[in-house]
């Protein structure tokens, strides 16, 4: 598996994973037609080239072998909580496509992180997951460890899907 940094020469590739991971994964969180506007608010070239142009963010395209197989989007400066933004980094988002799954890549992408994060002298890592996915135990597994709730006010999410818990690894 490689890591590489996603330039705005990137966004085709990257809009092209984020979208296929997204269909893959999570369709069953919306009413009739949310995912794929989802998919059209937060995966375009014109939003995406935006995030990438924003020195706070980081995005990264993760490639097993020649083929793309996820990203990452890391906030560098992201308070939370207890947490400056001098402290802490965010890992907003971290997408896999359905055939990527259970391979130890998440494993590999989250060392990465921790990496990444000590290099710039950050002292934890928070992320969000859904309450209700099996994300929550991969990241305990990991060290993090839940720190608050949120909740996500999409209006075509479906009830049972917008409880959020705040999650964080100290360094």
């Amino acid at each position: 598996m490689t890591i590489k940094p996603c330039t705005k020469e990137d966004i085709e590739d990257l809009i092209r994973v984020a979208a296929q991971s997204y269909r893959e994964h999570y369709p069953y969180l919306w009413e009739d037609g949310g995912a794929e506007w989802y998919i059209a608010t937060n995966f375009n070239a014109e939003k995406l080239a935006e995030e990438i142009s924003d020195p706070n963010a980081a995005f990264y395209l993760i490639h097993n072998g020649q083929k793309h197989v996820g990203f990452m989007k890391l906030n560098i400066d992201s308070a939370t909580g207890d947490f400056s933004a001098d402290a802490a980094l965010e890992l907003e988002r971290i997408y896999f496509i359905k055939e990527a799954a259970g391979k130890g890549l998440g494993k590999e992408a989250i060392d990465f992180v921790l990496n990444y994060a000590k290099q710039i002298h950050k002292s934890v890592i928070w992320l969000k997951a859904m309450d209700s996915s099996t994300a929550v135990e991969f990241y305990k597994k990991r060290g993090f460890r839940v720190i608050g709730e949120t909740k996500l006010d999409y209006t075509a999410l479906r009830n049972e899907y917008r409880k959020m818990f705040v999650m964080a690894l100290q360094l």
